[in-house]
Parts: C-alpha cells; structure tokens; sequence
C-alpha cells in the first residue's frame, strides 16, 4: 500500500467539496455592498443573475466564457479529487453553452505537513479529466495552506447567439435534470465512514462524469436556459433561473432522481450544513407541500458538487431532449416545468 492509499484526505478538512463555499445569503449581503460595475455592452452575461460563468462577447461571431471555482476534499482519493474539482470547473463552461479550451490550476497545500505525492496525484487526476475535456492546462498558481484546496480557472468560447444563460427559461418549458442529487449528504457520510467502496464508487464517478455529453446533446435542441446544479443545491439553483427568467417553475420532488441511500443517511443525521444554509436561504420564495417533512427539504436544497445540468427547454421538444440524453448514457430526468404563475418562486409538488 502506497502512502496516498493510507491517507484520508478528506480528515485534513472541516467541510468538503461545494459544502465549503460561502452560503449564498451571506455572499448576498457581501455583493450587495459593491459598487456596480461600469456598463459594458460586450459583457453578455455578468453578476446580475447570479449565473454559472461571465460571457464576454469579442466579436459578433465570438464570445470568451470565463468561470473559476475550488474547494476542500470531497473524497479521500487524491486523484478522484482532482477528477472531481476540474469536472465541477469545467461544467460551468458547458453550462453556458460553450466549449472549454484552457484552464489554469488553482492550488492551496500543506506542503510541509502532507505527502508531496498526494498533491501530484490530486494534479494527475485534474489532467486526465482536463484532456476528456479537450482542454489544455496552461499553468497555475500554488500557496502553502494548512487545509488542502483545489480547482480550475476555465475559458471557453461561445457564439454570442448561443449562449444558454440562467435567465432563458420561458412559461411552457420543461426541466430536465442530467445527473441525479444526494451528493452533499453521501459525501458527509463518507468523512464519518457510513459508505462502502461500492457506494463510494458509485457517487465519485458521478461527480467526475463531465456535463460535455449532456451539454453537446442539448445543442440540438431548443434550449432556452441552462444552469448546473453545484454548492446551492437543486432548489437554489433553480430558483436563480426562476428569478432571472421571470418565471415560476414546478418541481415534482418524485421525479427529482437521488442517489441511493440518501433518504436513508439523511435521516440519521448526515445532511451537512451547507445543505440547511441551503434550505433557510430559500424557503420564503419556495412553496412545498404541507405532508412533505423537513428532511425531504433538505435533501432538494444538497449542496451538490460536480452536479448536473438544469435544462429549460422548449415543451414541444422536451420528450425528445430527454430521450437523446438517455440514448447517449446521461443520467437525465424529466422533473418539472416553467410557468407564468408566482414568477420568481418555485411551487414543489408531491
């Protein structure tokens, strides 16, 4: 056994993977004391709807899309961790529509205290990942941090016509979801040993599995708006397209797919507190049914990491979106729709 096989990496933090970001109520009451940036008619899409990636558009055939995201360790292998931090970049380039081209290495390492290799195996798995891409690594940068971090700077390209922003959804659409949730709550319960390597297995190739697949089928269809689903959670997600669409949308929670056991381990306790900071920041604008409990709540709001994408498409071409997704290997569901009524707020139905 190697000494990357005996350590644990994701003891070396106190939260892990999305969990770890500044929840979005706090990050509000930060943004909302900046100054407005000045008025620039090639950004495309910035801060104002709080979407997944800044498309700056360089001509009228060319748009750079630009996006950064890291955390702590999400799983114990340093390698599937650095699987699972470039996959979660790089989605957000897929998620605006476009193509990912060059990414930058974003590293923070206890240098002196843990094992060098594990942090070349972290840069290994980003790599492998980064080439599945298409993507060419660039360079980096690196400092000496007592709790281990990891991720990506990202550019891609778009048309400027093409890109799906958060802010597209129209009345009539339909969701479709690409990757199931329940991740923030099963990789708690790895830190507290609740998984078998199966079940590990089973939820590190989820998080690793690129959104290039269900972002290049979606193409071809009639996509209004697209988001993916990360640290805020499918309802906090969703609920930033209901409000910079100008929408409502109608979210079936038994259509919603989860992993396995996750209703189980959040019953006994492992829903991380991300997911609750999740759940408190949403549900004034949330509408849920009376006989549905607390945990079932919580588990919509998991602050996933490396999640799915969050399709809006048109009705008349939702059936065949979902089956070509399904066709290709992409985990994807039909789980709700936009709508005229309560515009900005999500109604979740039984």
């Amino acid at each position: 056994m190697s000494t990357t096989d005996k350590i644990k990496l994701t003891s070396y933090s106190s939260k892990g993977g999305c969990g770890c970001k500044i929840g979005p109520a706090d990050l509000a009451q930060v943004l909302r004391n900046l100054p407005a940036p000045a008025p620039n008619p090639n950004l495309l899409v910035g801060l104002d709807t709080s979407d997944d990636a800044g498309v700056y558009r360089l001509n009228d055939e060319l748009a750079l899309v630009q996006t950064v995201d890291f955390f702590t360790p999400i799983v114990d292998d340093p390698y599937s961790f650095g699987q699972i931090a470039a996959a979660n970049a790089i989605s957000d380039i897929y998620a605006m529509g476009g193509t990912p081209l060059t990414a930058l290495n974003i590293v923070a390492f206890p240098i002196a205290t843990l094992d060098k290799q594990v942090l070349t195996d972290i840069l290994r798995g980003a790599a492998a990942k980064a080439s599945e891409a298409g993507v060419t690594l660039v360079g980096g940068h690196s400092i000496d941090d007592k709790e281990p971090k990891f991720g990506l700077a990202v550019t891609g390209l778009v048309h400027p016509q093409k890109v799906r922003a958060n802010a597209g959804a129209k009345p009539g659409d339909r969701l479709i979801l690409t990757k199931p949730i329940g991740v923030g709550i099963l990789t708690t319960s790895i830190k507290k040993d609740q998984l078998s390597e199966e079940e590990i297995a089973r939820v590190t190739a989820v998080m690793a599995t690129l959104n290039k697949t269900a972002a290049e089928t979606m193409s071809r269809f009639d996509v209004h708006g697209c988001t993916d689903v990360t640290g805020f959670g499918l309802l906090g997600h969703a609920l930033e397209m209901a409000k910079g669409s100008g929408v409502g949308l109608r979210i079936a929670k038994d259509r919603v797919p989860l992993l396995p056991r996750v209703r189980e381990l959040a019953d006994n306790g492992f829903v991380p507190g991300g997911t609750k900071n999740n759940f408190a920041h949403i549900e004034d604008s949330v509408s849920f049914p009376e006989s549905m409990d607390q945990v079932d709540r919580w588990i919509l709001c998991d602050a996933v990491t490396s999640g799915g994408l969050l399709i809006s498409v048109a009705s008349s071409d939702s059936e065949a979106l979902l089956a070509a997704l399904l066709e290709a290997g992409v985990e994807a569901s039909l789980i709700g729709e936009a709508v005229a009524e309560h515009p900005g707020r999500i109604e979740v139905l039984n």
